[in-house]
């Protein structure tokens, strides 16, 4: 079993949002995006910014991996080929894992372009976060702690503290990212940003 490379996150979007029977513009009013930015993003114009996806997860009680979720398939195993896939702003963001009923653990293989991060939008959420650098330099803040990860270096951080992650380096880096649900049961439901100085 394994997921089409083609699905849009903006039908599960869609999906999800007339399920609730919520229109466009209820939509809006409840992440703070507009009417137009979500047409497009259901219709597939336009790729989300994961801090878009967070904004849209929230108002529709989900978390962000129900937003890559194609319910048609129940997927155990993903190749490279298949992952869902989010880009914006100089963050991709690849789904390594996901189908569990109960899942308590969401793991992102994340791609950071020179210059891109969110460090003038700190996040925070219930949980764990676990960061293994694979390739290239970056750094990542953590309640007001900076730290510098190279290859084979990890963080482990409780996810209420502020924090953001940035590459200041002139050569991509890639990540290992994984969420971990609070004691409440909730799945994380930030993923971390639109880059801090997007491109135009």
């Amino acid at each position: 079993m394994s997921l089409r490379p083609e699905f849009n996150v903006g039908q599960r979007i869609r999906l999800l949002r007339e399920r609730q029977g919520l229109s466009l513009r209820a939509l809006a009013e409840r992440c703070g995006l507009s009417t137009t930015a979500i047409s497009q993003i259901e219709r597939g114009d336009n790729s989300p910014t994961v801090s878009s996806l967070h904004q849209l997860a929230i108002a529709l009680g989900v978390s962000i991996t129900d937003l890559f979720q194609d319910e048609r398939h129940a997927a155990m195993l993903i190749r490279p080929a298949e992952r869902l896939r989010a880009e914006a702003g100089g963050v991709l963001m690849e789904n390594l894992g996901l189908g569990l009923p109960y899942q308590q653990l969401e793991p992102f293989l994340v791609t950071l372009a020179p210059g891109a991060g969110n460090a003038d939008q700190p996040v925070s959420h219930a949980g764990e976060e676990f960061v293994h650098c694979l390739e290239g330099a970056f750094d990542y803040c953590v309640a007001d702690r900076l730290f510098s990860l190279e290859p084979g270096d990890s963080l482990l951080f409780e996810a209420v503290r502020p924090h953001y992650f940035h590459n200041p380096t002139d050569k991509p880096a890639r990540f290992l990212l994984i969420f971990q649900a609070g004691g409440s049961g909730t799945l994380a439901r930030r993923l971390h940003a639109e880059t801090a100085h997007e491109a135009g």
